[in-house]
């Protein structure tokens, strides 16, 4: 028996070996072209698998909505996983691991940009088809990626500057009703703001300078909370930082001009696809660059100890004003996204519910890492979709994950943990035996 128990484990261990070997033999590249393959199968085939499947429709979220309704239909929801998305990646990373490698290794020798054209051109790709088969889909793609962006801004406040800013949801507010201002007085015939200032075809043009202004807007309201930050931290700066959220919130609920606590409406469809991909793209890229800056080190280091920070030569003061600045301005940028996408906004989504969810998403994904905060919001965000079926039972469950992940990884899932886009693209060797 002990003889049949050693084969055994030896029999695992081997093939967890074989297996661990074969996944990091796969490039990141590899992976993308899987993915396409499966999103191209479900947008010609998906109707036809789905019928044959006794499933009412193409499952919209991966099934969680279809069998939380109806758990009847669970087999035909994950036979249809497996036909749709399992089975073409298993086929074409399998068979185009070796020529994907080659790829990677081409791609390597070029400019990272070039590389990283390539493979965001998969990925979006595979994300505009497997959104255009649905509009919730799509709803649920541009908000997530919003909550990428506001997940990461507050990162760098909460994570690497070490404090604890409450505020996020009034810089939010801010830049959305800033973008929406300037979007409804200048390119829209509205009730509220009357016939457009400018021709309406310029609209999209300037659609990005009516987000930057909406990050500026957030970016002055920072200073609020940044010139406070020089004498209290912890609970005290919570405290601060609560207060300005409430008072923005307050404002806008008071001020006719912008709807009051009706809220504003019809501005105009701007936020596509593409430009809420391009946008939360670039806010990855550049808040990545910005914590592995000489900023970024000042961020650490006033984060573990300000005054011996302070003894180094770091200006604290200054880095604490960029850093409020910094994030609130991604925040007012996703706030602006977030006002075009939904086209109506009211003082009533920057509350505390909205401050809970950016928390939680922050927490989830762990501190002091892009792509924590990037897990973290896709899990969250996406999770949360997942259970709508579930109604006041989702807040149940989700707490209850978060209450998990915090016993047993306190940090975060991804904590403390650099992105390194350069890495990831690079060709990969194959460990393992192939099968």
């Amino acid at each position: 028996m002990d003889n049949q128990e050693h084969t055994a484990q030896q029999q695992n261990k081997g093939f967890k070996t074989w297996l661990k070997g074969f996944v990091t033999g796969i490039p990141l590249i590899c992976w993308l072209f899987g993915i396409f393959g499966a999103v191209l199968v479900e947008y010609f085939l998906g109707d036809l698998i789905s019928y044959y499947l006794g499933l009412p429709k193409i499952p919209v979220l991966f099934g969680f909505l279809t069998v939380l309704k109806k758990p009847l239909l669970i087999p035909g929801t994950l036979g249809y996983l497996f036909i749709v998305y399992g089975l073409p990646v298993i086929i074409l990373i399998k068979s185009l691991r070796k020529p994907a490698n080659r790829l990677a290794a081409f791609l390597d020798r070029q400019p990272v940009s070039l590389a990283a054209l390539v493979h965001l051109g998969l990925f979006y790709g595979a994300l505009h088809l497997w959104a255009d088969m649905s509009d919730y889909r799509l709803l649920v793609i541009k908000l997530t990626m919003i909550a990428i962006m506001l997940t990461l801004s507050l990162n760098v406040i909460n994570g690497y500057m070490g404090e604890f800013s409450c505020s996020h949801p009034g810089f939010m507010a801010l830049g959305a009703y800033t973008a929406s201002t300037i979007t409804l007085l200048l390119f829209a015939n509205d009730k509220q703001f009357g016939d457009a200032l400018l021709p309406v075809a310029l609209g999209p043009y300037f659609f990005p300078l009516a987000l930057v202004g909406g990050g500026i807007a957030a970016s002055l309201g920072a200073l609020v909370i940044a010139i406070p930050s020089f004498r209290t931290r912890g609970d005290y700066l919570a405290i601060i930082s609560l207060a300005f959220l409430f008072i923005v919130k307050s404002l806008i609920e008071n001020l006719e001009v912008v709807g009051g606590p009706r809220g504003m409406s019809s501005q105009p469809s701007y936020a596509t696809l593409p430009v809420v991909f391009i946008v939360m793209t670039l806010c990855i890229w550049i808040i990545n660059n910005f914590v592995r800056s000489t900023m970024g080190k000042a961020l650490n280091a006033v984060r573990d100890n300000e005054l011996a920070a302070e003894a180094m030569t770091v200006n604290t003061r200054k880095t604490k004003i960029i850093t409020f600045m910094f994030g609130a301005f991604w925040a007012g940028v996703a706030g602006g996204l977030f006002a075009h996408v939904l086209r109506y906004v009211n003082p009533g989504s920057f509350g505390i519910q909205s401050l809970a969810e950016i928390l939680a998403m922050l927490y989830f994904g762990g501190l002091n890492s892009v792509t924590g905060s990037i897990v973290g919001a896709v899990s969250i965000n996406v999770l949360s979709e997942a259970l709508r079926p579930l109604e006041i039972y989702k807040w149940i469950i989700i707490p209850l994950l978060l209450i998990m992940v915090m016993l047993f990884r306190p940090t975060g899932l991804i904590a403390f943990t650099e992105f390194k886009p350069k890495e990831l693209m690079k060709p990969r060797q194959n460990t393992g035996e192939d099968a």
